[in-house]
């Protein structure tokens, strides 16, 4: 093997070498990059680290039977099922808490009501730290899906953002987090933070990625391109499903989620 033939295998094991690393201590991975977690992504995982799934279902979805209980089933914390039992944000901190607001563990009533059932809900008082507390709060207000604009184009985008399973892999309300194994920082992207303006420059951009997949920004630079094409979880384009107007609305809504109005909504009345 000549000198030019060494020097390519040389190059090719240090590339090697580096990517496994990279690949295999995420950590470092972290200290290099800006990786982003927001709060509802960490009070998702604060979730799953407390059993709270093990209850309210995987990523409390509901489901799991309760017998004796007046529904059969423990609380999902999706699908506007949150507002039969908290009228606020502070409920759900003292369900966190104590197991229950205190103006229901005061009622005779709900005591009995609680005594019928196999299953009840713990008291983390002690050991949840605030900022645990303060993340499980806007994770169950993310995924309640009661953080709705109003109507029009914005309301039309939110309704299609539910039916194309936008969600799925960019968390509750686009907190994002979701693993993604091969991808840049290890994980799927949300729609709020700086992650999201790297990657959406523009709104002819945010179009972009929801028709095609991707844009030419990120498609003609080879290391970008790298990423595209190695991560599990691909970016659909939906430019065969989605009418231009209905990729406008998709638009409109993420803009909505991205400037954070939703993060001042009142959870529901009392």
């Amino acid at each position: 093997m000549n000198a030019n033939g060494r020097s390519w295998v040389l190059v090719l094991a240090a590339v090697l070498i580096i990517e496994n690393l990279w690949l295999s201590y995420p950590a470092l991975r972290g200290m290099v990059l800006q990786v982003e977690e927001t709060d509802v992504a960490r009070g998702r995982a604060v979730a799953q680290d407390l059993g709270c799934f093990n209850c309210h279902g995987p990523n409390g979805r509901g489901g799991v039977a309760n017998p004796g209980s007046e529904g059969g089933t423990v609380p999902s914390f999706h699908e506007g099922t949150p507002m039969m039992f908290v009228g606020n944000d502070n409920d759900i901190r003292e369900y966190v808490l104590d197991g229950a607001p205190a103006a229901k563990k005061a009622r005779e009533s709900y005591r009995e009501q609680m005594a019928a059932q196999v299953i009840h809900m713990p008291a983390y008082r002690g050991w949840v730290s605030e900022g645990d507390v303060d993340a499980l709060v806007a994770y169950i207000r993310a995924a309640s899906d009661l953080l709705l604009p109003a109507d029009g184009q914005v309301a039309r985008g939110a309704a299609l953002a539910q039916q194309n399973g936008c969600f799925a892999c960019h968390g509750d309300m686009g907190s994002g987090g979701l693993p993604n194994p091969g991808s840049l920082k290890g994980y799927i992207p949300g729609f709020i933070g700086e992650d999201f303006h790297d990657l959406v420059r523009d709104d002819e951009e945010l179009r972009g990625w929801i028709r095609d997949g991707s844009v030419p920004r990120l498609r003609d630079q080879p290391l970008a391109r790298y990423f595209l094409q190695r991560q599990r979880v691909q970016m659909p384009g939906f430019k065969e499903h989605l009418s231009e107007d209905d990729i406008n609305a998709l638009t409109a809504y993420v803009r909505w989620l991205a400037s954070g109005e939703w993060r001042t909504k009142q959870l529901m009345a009392n």
